[in-house]
């Protein structure tokens, strides 16, 4: 009898040495399961927020304090004037009819909408309104200087706000404008700001501008 009890002792002892290390064994093994999971689901957290982030900063919309300006629906929204050709587009557009009448007064409407893949850098209504009456109305009676100033406002290959940051690019006029800026404020040859950037027409980029451009 006291051998037996002395043998059960024995495995009572050693069963309770060897429980913790099995539990702690038992733990460490569902530890490691967990690890792979939790990085798996960052990963796919970094995965799914990745391109959203890129969709935000792709930059393919219009941009800036003129913008709300835009009608909303019709010709001349956005979405209308991307799909007509840039002077076309313009037309449709309230704040730009006295560029729209320059242009039509120099003869360019079918230069521009048959153009293909420009930038224009498009002065609103209170840029003209900007320039003394006297002196306006002697340029648009003036045709070739009309010209040369419309052309000034055109580049010949589409500009993004990227290349907006800090650039000098040869015009229609063949004269040089220059941009800088970033984000959503830009202006052209340092005296002119973009009110509302990025505008798509069907062949071209419109930046809208405050102040008309002077072939220099």
């Amino acid at each position: 009898m006291n051998a037996l009890k002395i043998r059960r002792t024995a495995v009572a002892v050693a069963a309770a040495a060897v429980l913790p290390f099995t539990l702690a064994a038992c733990s460490d093994s569902g530890d490691t399961k967990a690890a792979p999971t939790a990085a798996a689901g960052d990963q796919a957290k970094t995965a799914t927020g990745t391109p959203s982030d890129g969709a935000a900063m792709t930059g393919d919309k219009p941009f800036g304090a003129a913008c709300a300006g835009v009608p909303k629906e019709g010709a001349g929204s956005f979405d209308g004037m991307a799909k007509d050709p840039v002077a076309t587009a313009a037309s449709n557009n309230p704040a730009l009819s006295t560029l729209v009448a320059a242009v039509k007064q120099a003869g360019l409407v079918d230069t521009l909408n048959n153009a293909k893949d420009i930038t224009v850098f498009a002065p609103t209504n209170d840029a003209f309104a900007k320039i003394p009456k006297a002196d306006l109305d002697k340029v648009l009676a003036d045709k070739e200087q009309l010209t040369k100033i419309l052309t000034y406002h055109v580049v010949g290959q589409k500009l993004t706000p990227k290349q907006l940051e800090n650039g000098s690019f040869e015009t229609l006029q063949k004269g040089m404008v220059t941009t800088s800026g970033s984000g959503e404020a830009y202006k052209v040859n340092d005296t002119s700001n973009v009110v509302c950037g990025n505008v798509r027409t069907a062949n071209a980029n419109v930046y809208i501008v405050d102040t008309v451009l002077m072939p220099k």
